[in-house]
């Protein structure tokens, strides 16, 4: 059975990638009416964070099964939790942004994925 060209692995990615530029824009927008500037702020840190972990994740999952993998994989895999860490460490000691705001945040990526399962099985559908 062929794969149609809307669930190719890069027309995937390329969803979810505008998903979560959408979800985090509009939820910044929507912080900003509840919670003022700060919460603004925090909500948009949180979801460029997710944004590039997201960024980072495809590039491991980029080089899974290839010839010539990227040297040192697993310490960038590693780093990137630990910039996750070091992020929301510096944000709660030494900003005044929203925490609660930066974390939600932080999900925006997970939650593009799950509207794309979402698009996903409605195409299975049709």
């Amino acid at each position: 059975m062929a794969v149609p060209d809307d669930l190719t692995y890069e027309r995937v990615v390329q969803r979810i990638t505008r998903i979560t530029v959408v979800l985090g824009a509009t939820g910044s927008v929507v912080a900003l009416v509840i919670g003022g500037w700060s919460w603004a702020a925090g909500f948009a840190l949180g979801s460029t964070v997710s944004w590039v972990s997201f960024r980072w994740l495809k590039q491991v999952v980029g080089s899974l099964g290839v010839e010539h993998p990227q040297p040192n994989l697993p310490q960038k895999a590693v780093l990137r939790y630990l910039l996750i860490a070091g992020a929301a460490y510096l944000l709660v000691r030494y900003t005044v942004v929203n925490l609660r705001a930066a974390l939600v945040g932080l999900l925006i990526s997970s939650a593009a994925v799950l509207i794309e399962i979402l698009i996903e099985l409605v195409h299975a559908r049709n």
